[in-house]
């Protein structure tokens, strides 16, 4: 069973002599799966999130908030503790989430339409949707 290449079987394969050979981790690296669409994953999973639909506020809705804040501006010197249930619109799609910030409130900016709460947090007075606090309580029927 001889042939034509019996001559060749047990020679060494030819180096290389311009670059030094490739280790074993990076011949595997080229035979490796890639993803043909990339950033698939990511799309999918944006279009999969949840957001909430920012809600319009009644007449009297409206009405109460002013008042309440107007509470707080007299109140602000006692520190009043309030819950204000906010909307924060959603920065990659459209709608967002509904957020409950509990605290001080420094002052209300009627120049900026912001609530400053004592941690420099602002709140968009158009973005509020609820102001709770034991400060309300004479509100209450």
């Amino acid at each position: 069973m001889s042939g034509r290449y019996d001559d060749m079987i047990y020679m060494q394969p030819p180096t290389p002599t311009c670059k030094p050979r490739m280790s074993l981790y990076e011949r595997a690296a080229q035979f490796s799966p890639f993803a043909a669409l990339t950033g698939y994953e990511d799309a999918v999973e944006e279009t999969a999130r949840l957001t909430d639909a920012r809600l319009e506020l009644s007449e009297d809705m409206k009405t109460i908030l002013n008042e309440k804040m107007q509470m707080i501006v007299d109140n602000v010197d006692a520190d009043p503790i309030v819950t204000i249930t906010y909307f924060v619109p959603d920065k990659k799609k459209e709608g967002g989430a509904y957020v409950d910030v509990t605290g001080i409130v420094k002052e209300i900016d009627e120049y900026e339409r912001c609530i400053v709460m004592t941690d420099k947090k602002k709140i968009p007075i158009e973005q509020v949707r609820a102001i709770e606090g034991d400060l309300f309580k004479c509100l209450e029927l």
